[in-house]
């Protein structure tokens, strides 16, 4: 099994990224996977519109200098099985994953030979990236839908398996802008998982090893319930409110960074 220092980089964007300006956090994802020498993969997986997205990804980390880009469609589950696609996975040193349906890239892709090729190029070092949905599919356990709500009820979400790319966390996407913090905090109340990142749009983090750095234009909401006290989840019912106490909340803007293992801020 690979070590922390030999998985890639995971470049997690909340979605709305700016892709006709600066590109602030796109430009992290080409430097993240090689700048000038970037061998980047489009997976198209979650879009029902996979022909435009692919190509307008193309054209942004063209323009941002990637030495090549090159798009995988995977619009059926036997597409995983392409052997022309499993190569050009073998010598891409970043993969990005577009927005649309998390679910789509787990039933096309997990488990497969397409998705067993990208986990081994991540334990090589590979820079793994993903935006909105391709966002939501990073930890083991991801958010598949649910309700954006005020507070915490136990039908605010659903939760199905991710893609396994970064474990114990809970991820949402377009955080602020759709107020999610109830939909994440019944995740996590849900779920083993003790820490909630909430992704703002245009904003991302970057995860090396055990820390991670928050880049973009909104926040990273951090919720924290390793040391909750007590929560009421064993008498409701599914549409009832949801108690939680002593969880910890960061607000983490662009340059901050946060340790995933310590669980503290890095001002």
């Amino acid at each position: 099994m690979a070590t922390a220092q030999q998985l890639g980089k995971l470049v997690i964007i909340g979605g709305a990224e700016d892709r006709q300006g600066e590109c602030v956090v796109l430009r992290e994802f080409v430097r993240a996977a090689g700048g000038v020498n970037a061998k980047i993969a489009v997976m198209t997986a979650a879009t029902g519109f996979p022909q435009e997205v692919g190509a307008e990804y193309t054209e942004v980390f063209e323009r941002l200098g990637a030495e090549s880009v090159y798009v995988v469609h995977t619009e059926h589950r036997d597409d995983a099985d392409c052997k022309k696609a499993i190569r050009e996975i073998e010598q891409s040193t970043g993969i990005f994953f577009t927005g649309g349906d998390q679910s789509r890239i787990v039933d096309f892709i997990k488990g497969s030979p397409l998705g067993d090729a990208i986990h081994q190029r991540h334990e090589q070092g590979a820079v793994i990236g993903g935006t909105s949905a391709g966002a939501a599919m990073m930890p083991d356990e991801m958010i598949v839908g649910g309700a954006s709500v005020s507070h915490p009820t136990v039908d605010a979400v659903r939760m199905g398996p991710g893609m396994g790319f970064l474990p114990g966390v809970v991820v949402d996407q377009h955080f602020a802008q759709r107020g999610r913090l109830g939909r994440l905090l019944t995740a996590l109340v849900l779920q083993p998982a003790v820490l909630g990142i909430g992704i703002d749009e245009d904003t991302g983090i970057i995860v090396d090893g055990d820390e991670f750095e928050v880049v973009g234009s909104g926040a990273i909401t951090v919720v924290d319930e390793s040391a909750a006290t007590h929560n009421n989840l064993d008498s409701l019912l599914k549409d009832e409110a949801i108690a939680v106490c002593d969880v910890k909340l960061h607000i983490l803007p662009h340059g901050y960074r946060f340790n995933l293992k310590t669980h503290q801020p890095i001002v």
